[in-house]
């Protein structure tokens, strides 16, 4: 005898086998036991969800000679016939290869006919969404008025494809996704009937590979069928990374180490494993990541079960959730087609080089990107530097009086104060000049070494009350903005058009121009230029005016 696949030889046959479809089951066999059938049924579900099984059931137990409790016998002579194929009346439809009007023409003018050997013509269309917009026409009209001998039962998986006219006339029902633990025991009783060793950790990978398809899950226990079933031999049959390589990989990212990303993705796709479906384990991480932060590792139940705990805390540690979903998405977009593999090679490493680093990135979402894990890393220390909180109020509150500060706070204090005093009176105070009052004082001028330090400083310092913290973050941020005091201006330098745009607004030049007035002690024209750009010293003696600003810019003249 051939062999025979296993989600075809462990096909249900009644009602009470099909796994995690009870809410339809039971419906089904209360109407076959009472006689109250429709003349149209819909199938809805995802693929091995049951839909073909329940409809090829119902078919023997509308024909059935003898029903037990609504489930057909499998015993009496139509039930035989229909389950081999010798009784014509019970026919299935594939719409994905006979969508055409002329094939649902031909079905009309035989259903007319009564059936000779059972009670009920049933037609099994699957996919019904298939059909063509005149094949679903030519339908309609055998279903607004059936005859009494006939039954239609349609199945698909796209439901928003099937007209309204359509489902209006069916009775619908859906098929729900089979839990895992259903899987799991349906899994382990045929492993057990074929003589399969499957272990309990191999089962639940099935389970979860499954996504909620029972045939997919049979299918799986088929390719993977051996002396033992366990993890590491399901990995090795389908071509999957495993939860430990794709882990060492996520490090090599979220440590910005493009030597390791490639080494590792080369010794990959060396033996033999799916690019695409390494890109695919890498987003289940980071989803199982994002739900971690999300839920607060409360609820596991929504995790994917492939990672520990300990390792999705390690994982999540310091990664901002829109940065990972932004890694999700350029993940999504770089799969490729699955038959170019050297194509999707390509992509899948010019995807993780990008995830590695933000700089490589030249769109505004990389940029966002170092904003939100700016936020993440105060959000951070948020939790973890509550003591320098409370510090800062501290101060804060002594600052208004309102708290006396600590005995050994005083005396630190007070030998300060003394020590200020003993240099004041070994140093005398030289005498000042008075200035006139429409003089500015100008800014001291400071060496090369203290112009990108202690100036910009400063002015980020007196930033923090002036702009919100996404702001605050960029400014700050080096690669974006870095400051320096020449002279009597200071100079800050875009490392990007967008920076540059950025901070050429009316909100943020104001703030600008208020810290580093408040930093240097008084009005500080602020020059926005780019990296390694040139800008001149106003002519002495003049004052720095608008258009002195425009003038140091080679592309502006004036006549």
């Amino acid at each position: 005898m051939a062999y025979q696949a296993l989600y075809r030889k462990w096909r249900p046959r009644t009602f009470d086998d099909v796994v995690g479809q009870q809410h339809i089951t039971e419906t089904l066999k209360r109407q076959v036991a009472g006689g109250r059938l429709s003349h149209a049924y819909l199938f809805v579900g995802t693929r091995g969800t049951g839909k073909t099984t329940c409809a090829k059931i119902l078919s023997r137990a509308v024909n059935c000679e003898h029903p037990v409790d609504g489930n057909p016998c499998n015993e009496c002579a139509s039930c035989r016939g229909i389950e081999d194929g010798s009784i014509l009346e019970v026919e299935e439809i594939d719409a994905a290869s006979n969508n055409g009007v002329d094939n649902v023409r031909v079905l009309r003018d035989e259903a007319v006919y009564s059936p000779a050997s059972v009670r009920k013509r049933v037609y099994i269309i699957d996919e019904v969404h298939m059909l063509s917009a005149a094949a679903f026409n030519a339908l309609l009209k055998i279903l607004e008025e059936p005859p009494e001998h006939l039954l239609f039962i349609l199945a698909t998986t796209e439901l928003n494809k099937v007209p309204a006219t359509i489902l209006s006339r069916c009775q619908r029902f859906n098929f729900r996704r089979i839990t895992a633990e259903d899987i799991i025991g349906r899994l382990n009783y045929v492993a057990a009937q074929e003589g399969i060793d499957l272990t309990p950790e191999g089962a639940a990978m099935l389970a979860r590979l499954a996504d909620g398809g029972m045939r997919d899950a049979l299918s799986l226990l088929d390719q993977c069928g051996g002396a033992a079933v366990d993890e590491k031999r399901i990995l090795e049959a389908i071509g999957m990374t495993g939860a430990t390589e794709i882990l060492s990989l996520f490090r090599s990212i979220r440590g910005q180490d493009p030597e390791g990303i490639l080494r590792q993705t080369d010794l990959l796709y060396r033996s033999g494993k799916d690019m695409t479906v390494m890109l695919g384990e890498l987003q289940q991480l980071l989803r199982d990541v994002l739900v971690f932060q999300l839920a607060g590792g409360r609820d596991s139940g929504l995790l994917s079960g492939l990672y520990a705990p300990d390792e999705l805390a390690e994982a999540a540690e310091g990664l901002a959730p829109a940065t990972a979903m932004k890694w999700m998405e350029t993940l999504q977009d770089s799969g490729g087609d699955r038959a170019d593999q050297k194509s999707v090679r390509l992509r899948a490493e010019t995807a993780l080089l990008k995830l590695s680093s933000a700089r490589l990135r030249t769109d505004a979402d990389a940029l966002a990107d170092r904003v939100a894990a700016l936020e993440q890393k105060v959000e951070n220390a948020a939790f973890t530097g509550s003591g320098s909180a409370v510090r800062m109020e501290r101060e804060k509150k002594e600052e208004t009086g309102s708290v006396k500060p600590a005995p050994e706070e005083e005396r630190t204090a007070e030998a300060e104060t003394e020590t200020v005093k003993e240099n004041e009176a070994e140093e005398p105070p030289e005498k000042t000049e008075e200035r006139k009052p429409e003089e500015a004082a100008p800014i001291p001028e400071v060496s090369a070494g203290q112009k990108e330090s202690a100036g910009w400083k400063q002015v980020l310092q007196a930033l923090k009350d002036r702009v919100d913290n996404p702001t605050y973050f960029m400014l700050a941020d080096p690669a974006c903005y870095e400051g320096e005091r020449q002279g009597t201006r200071l100079i800050v330098r875009c490392g990007s058009p967008f920076a540059r745009n950025m901070a050429n607004t009316t909100e943020i030049q104001t703030a600008l121009k208020e810290a580093a007035e408040e930093a240097f002690g008084c009005p500080v024209p602020v020059i926005l230029a780019d990296p390694g750009e040139s800008v001149p010293e106003p002519p002495a003696g003049k004052k720095a005016d608008k258009l002195d600003e425009l003038a140091a810019f080679d592309i502006v003249r004036f006549k």
